[in-house]
C-alpha cells in the first residue's frame, strides 16, 4: 500500500501566485465588462528582443539539418553559454570559471532543487517578508518544522525581519543558521543590500561555515552604484556562496526559461564535502539540460547588441516602476523599492490585511496585485506591485488606485 509524503500534506493552502490567479480569473469570469489589470505575478509583457529572435531562428535551422542537428544537450549546459557568462563575471572583477556555471530552465526550478544537496537536519534562515519557494521547498523536504497558523511561521525556520525601522534590510540572526537565503534586489521588498551589507553576511558565513543561497534574478535592475549584481563581487564569497541566475526578467525569458545556478568548486560543507560535485551529480540524474534552442538564445543576449537590448528592455520597466512609485506618492500612499528593482512594496490603507486589500483593489479599482502577507508574517499589511505590465496599463491603475484616495 502507498503512501504519500507527509511533509507535502504540511503546506498550508496553495502556492501563492496560484491564489492569486484563481481569484483574478474569478472576478473576471463574474465581471466580463470590465477590463482588470494585473500587477500582480510579475510576468513580462514586451516581446523578446531582436537577437533573441535572430538567435532562435538561427538555431531552430540548424535543428532541421542533419549536419547541425543536436539531440540532448549537455546535462550542465553547452560551452558556449557557460564561457559567455563566465566572461560576463569576469567583466564585473568575479573569479569565476565556466565550468561552475550550470545552466538550468530557470531560477524558480534551482531555487527550490537546490536544498536537495543539503542534510535534512539543516536550519535555513530566510529574509521576511521572501519568495515562497524558498520556505516551500524546505517544507516539502520536511526541513521546517511546524507550522503555526496564528503567527504564520514554521518552528525551525529563522526569520529575519525586513521592515521599515531596518530599512528592509535583513540583520544578521542570534541563532546561526546552516543555509541562508538572500535575494537581493529583493522580492517582494525591492530593497537592495550595499556592498558593505553584503560583506557583513559573507563575513559572517565564512566564520560560522554557513552557506548563502544568493538569488541574484533582478540584479539587471539595479541603477545604485553601491549595490553589488553579484555576491561574487565580495571578497571571500567563493568559499560560502551558491549564487541563482534568471534570464526571465532581464531578457524576458519567462516563456522560454533559461536560468544558471554558480557553485564555485572551493565550496565545501565543514566535514570536506565539496558541494560542486554533489549538485552536478544532481543535475545530470534529474535534468537533461536546457534546449539547445534556447541556450543559442541566452548566448545572444551576451553580444554589444543583446547587451544594448537588454538595457532598452529593462528600461521599459524601470520606466514603470518610477511612475508607480512616484504616482503613489504624490496620492498620499506609503511606497518603497521601485529603484533597484522592478516591484514596488506600498502599505494598505485603513489598516486592512494584505488579503483585504487585495480584495479592495480588485473591487473598487480593478487592479491586481499581490497581498504581502503571502511573502511572510512581516508582509502583512503590505502589499506588492508590479513593473511589468505594459505602460499604458501601469498609468491607468496607478490613476485607478489613486482615484480611491
Amino acid at each position: 500500500m502507498f503512501k504519500v509524503n507527509e511533509d507535502y500534506l504540511k503546506l498550508p493552502g496553495s502556492y501563492l501566485f496560484s491564489t492569486v490567479g484563481k481569484k483574478f480569473r474569478a472576478y473576471q469570469a463574474d465581471h466580463p465588462e470590465k477590463k482588470v489589470i494585473s500587477l500582480g505575478i510579475g510576468d513580462v509583457t514586451q516581446p523578446l528582443t531582436p537577437s533573441t529572435i535572430s538567435a532562435l531562428h538561427s538555431a531552430v535551422d540548424e535543428m532541421g539539418k542533419a549536419e547541425t542537428f543536436h539531440g540532448y544537450a549537455p546535462d550542465l549546459g553547452y560551452d558556449f553559454l557557460r564561457n559567455a557568462m563566465a566572461e560576463e563575471y569576469k567583466g564585473r572583477g568575479c573569479d569565476i570559471a565556466a565550468d561552475e556555471i550550470f545552466i538550468s530552465d530557470g531560477a524558480k526550478s534551482d531555487s527550490g532543487n537546490i536544498q536537495e544537496i543539503f542534510g535534512r537536519d539543516n536550519v535555513i534562515a530566510v529574509c521576511d517578508p521572501v519568495y515562497p519557494v524558498y520556505v516551500d521547498s524546505n517544507v516539502m523536504a520536511g526541513r521546517t518544522g511546524t507550522y503555526d497558523e496564528t503567527t504564520g511561521t514554521w518552528s525551525d525556520v529563522i526569520y529575519m525581519p525586513c521592515t521599515e525601522e531596518n530599512g528592509f534590510v535583513p540583520q544578521l540572526p542570534e541563532r546561526v543558521p546552516d543555509i541562508i537565503y538572500l535575494c537581493s534586489p529583493n522580492n517582494p521588498t525591492g530593497a537592495a543590500l550595499k556592498k558593505a551589507d553584503l560583506a557583513r553576511w559573507v563575513d559572517y558565513a565564512n566564520e560560522n561555515h554557513a552557506v548563502i543561497i544568493f538569488d541574484a534574478a533582478y540584479e539587471a535592475y539595479i541603477t545604485e552604484e553601491d549595490v553589488p549584481h553579484s555576491i561574487f563581487e565580495i571578497p571571500g564569497a567563493r568559499t560560502c556562496a551558491i549564487e541563482l541566475r534568471s534570464f526571465s526578467k532581464n531578457a524576458g525569458y519567462t516563456g522560454l526559461r533559461l536560468g544558471a545556478t554558480v557553485i564555485p568548486k572551493d565550496l565545501a560543507s565543514a566535514d570536506g564535502h565539496s558541494l560542486h560535485p554533489l549538485w552536478a551529480r544532481r543535475h545530470g540524474t534529474k535534468y537533461n539540460g536546457a534546449p539547445y534552442i534556447v541556450q543559442r538564445a541566452g548566448a545572444s543576449v551576451y553580444t554589444p547588441q543583446g547587451q544594448q537590448e537588454i538595457r532598452d528592455l529593462v528600461g521599459i520597466y524601470q520606466k514603470n516602476a518610477a511612475y508607480i512609485l512616484n504616482g503613489l506618492k504624490e496620492g498620499g500612499y506609503t511606497v518603497y523599492g521601485g529603484i533597484n528593482a522592478p516591484y514596488i512594496w506600498m502599505k494598505t490603507t485603513n489598516g486592512m490585511t494584505s488579503w483585504e486589500f487585495f480584495d479592495y483593489l480588485l473591487e473598487n479599482a480593478q487592479v491586481v496585485g499581490t497581498p504581502g502577507s503571502g511573502f511572510g508574517p512581516s508582509g502583512e499589511h503590505y502589499f506588492r506591485l508590479t513593473a511589468f505590465g505594459t505602460y499604458e496599463n501601469t498609468v491607468e491603475a496607478v490613476e485607478r488606485i489613486r482615484r480611491l484616495g
